[in-house]
């Protein structure tokens, strides 16, 4: 039990008039105000948000699906492979490709080897491939041909991936 006056003969004044009423004749507003029931204003239904219920067919924590946008592969260590001396053809070991003839695959930071320079290689166009199998495919430089032959090369960071990439 509490240990306050009754006020019956204490008076207040009012937050809002600033005037003097009889303390048991004054009320508290929601927004924390002391004032004297004739000036006393209750809170606007508009500012009491009503609870709303949920959607029934909508999740709490949905996640929709998305499709991964394309990006270049890092290929392993001097992935290409010349073909014999004076050809153009050059086989590129990609694991697990997941490629098929006639896709289109642009090359990117190909050091030069064996008489393919590295312009030539890593060409915007990209080249149209046929696949050997699922880890090798080949593919035809447009102007520069192998001098030795059966030479591996490409360097340490090459990449193969789409012609355009999104971000």
């Amino acid at each position: 039990m509490s240990n306050y006056a009754k006020g019956k003969h204490a008076m207040a004044i009012s937050d809002r008039s600033g005037m003097s009423f009889p303390y048991n004749e004054m009320r508290k507003e929601w927004n924390g105000m002391f004032v004297h029931k004739s000036e006393y204003e209750s809170k606007h239904p508009q500012l009491d948000s009503r609870a709303h219920k949920a959607d029934s067919v909508s999740l709490q924590n949905a996640r929709p699906a998305r499709i991964e946008n394309a990006v270049p592969n890092l290929l392993k260590t001097d992935p290409f492979k010349t073909g014999t001396s004076g050809t153009s053809a050059i086989t590129v070991t990609e694991i697990s490709h997941g490629r098929s003839s006639g896709d289109t695959v642009r090359f990117r930071e190909v050091a030069g080897f064996d008489g393919i320079t590295p312009s030539n290689i890593n060409r915007s166009a990209g080249y149209t491939i046929t696949k050997v199998d699922a880890d090798t495919y080949t593919f035809t430089v447009s102007t520069d041909t192998a001098t030795t032959g059966s030479t591996n090369g490409g360097s340490y960071r090459a990449y193969a991936g789409p012609v355009t990439i999104t971000a």
